[in-house]
């Protein structure tokens, strides 16, 4: 194994508080970089989502578009039922046609169920196919303790979901889809001569936040999932069940503050950057370059970072033909002794099979120095 970076055996650890008390059903906070979760309370317990269940809306909205098959500039017929559709509201009249972006902003800024209802058919057919694909994104997103039953959040029989899942959605909608992400700071939206704020009392209060989604019934009581960045770090937050707007809002400001104060985003290599050259053997080529295929970062205790270790663990021989690509072993970062991250030690170009002689002469000396059979 190879040491990427030195230890520092005698640095002192930060003293790092237990999280706020939250006064929530379930809580979490998260790195939105690296997925680590810095604090969570019932962060996998099944809760009514309410409103923020449009977030998977929206997502397979953008989706849709990123793939082609709808645009902002299509129109969309507003059917009965999308017009009918109780909660909150976009204002969008029976049988007039209203462009996708409309109908997205409506969703986003103006939680409107009638947006949401419109945009599921016109994707889908009807809202209960478009929730099945909304199922879907959930299962590839691994949001493994989520159903939905409509694309609303309006009180249904098995449609539910977590916290850990929630973050993980917002974490999708920033990181996969950053050209519509600005959508979900914008204050105020007007529609059909009707001007309604977002509901994300944080918007007003903290310049760092910037999304995502509230939410509300009786069933589930307050929601907010909640993102913002200060110093290069990215946050996540999710407070479900609280007993108020305000509540909600302050309580997922603790959960930023405690993240922001005492944690930090630490990037280490990017995506293609050379960690090591290896020997390749019956290849074209007698060195091949190793390194990591998407940028690798890890959350820790501010005061910690020097005490990051990186190490590589290689497979043992490395035969031609390689390509580009190709997991060759693991980089494994540790904070004192326990392990942060291990991510896929990749070739990062291809080799191929070297002549016919010298695939028998690197043969030979395998054979004969042990390293095989």
């Amino acid at each position: 194994m190879l040491m990427l970076v030195a230890s520092t055996a005698q640095a002192v650890s930060a003293l790092i508080p237990a999280p706020p008390q939250i006064a929530a059903r379930a809580y979490l906070v998260m790195d939105a970089d690296t997925g680590h979760v810095i604090a969570a309370d019932r962060e996998d317990e099944r809760f009514p989502p309410a409103s923020l269940t449009k977030m998977m809306t929206s997502y397979v909205v953008e989706y849709e578009i990123a793939k082609g098959n709808i645009a902002l500039e299509d129109m969309v017929l507003v059917s009965e039922k999308a017009w009918r559709t109780g909660g909150s509201r976009m204002f969008i009249q029976e049988g007039t046609q209203v462009s996708v972006d409309d109908l997205l902003h409506g969703v986003i800024i103006q939680s409107g169920n009638d947006a949401s209802v419109a945009l599921a058919e016109h994707i889908a057919g009807s809202e209960r196919a478009f929730a099945d694909l909304m199922n879907q994104h959930a299962r590839l997103l691994g949001m493994e303790n989520t159903h939905f039953v409509n694309a609303t959040g309006l009180p249904a029989e098995d449609h539910y979901s977590t916290a850990i899942d929630l973050a993980i959605l917002g974490k999708a909608l920033i990181n996969e889809f950053p050209q519509h992400y600005a959508l979900y700071s914008q204050k105020y939206f007007t529609y059909n001569n009707i001007r309604q704020p977002n509901r994300n009392k944080l918007l007003w209060r903290d310049d760092s936040v910037d999304g995502i989604k509230t939410g509300h019934t009786d069933e589930a009581g307050y929601c907010l999932v909640a993102s913002a960045v200060r110093d290069d770090m990215r946050l996540v937050s999710v407070v479900m069940g609280s007993s108020s707007e305000e509540v909600r809002a302050q309580e997922s400001q603790k959960l930023l503050s405690y993240g922001f104060r005492y944690y930090r985003t630490h990037a280490l290599y990017e995506a293609g950057q050379v960690l090591r050259d290896e020997k390749v053997w019956a290849g074209s080529r007698d060195q091949i370059r190793l390194g990591v295929a998407e940028n690798l970062a890890v959350t820790v205790p501010r005061g910690q970072t020097d005490q990051l270790e990186a190490s590589i663990e290689l497979d043992k021989v490395i035969k031609a033909p390689v390509a580009s690509g190709d997991v060759l072993g693991q980089v494994q970062i540790t904070l004192q002794g326990e392990r942060v991250a291990s991510v896929p030690l990749v070739a990062l170009e291809a080799v191929p099979e070297g002549g016919l002689f010298k695939r028998i002469w690197h043969a030979i000396l395998l054979f004969f120095i042990g390293l095989i059979g």
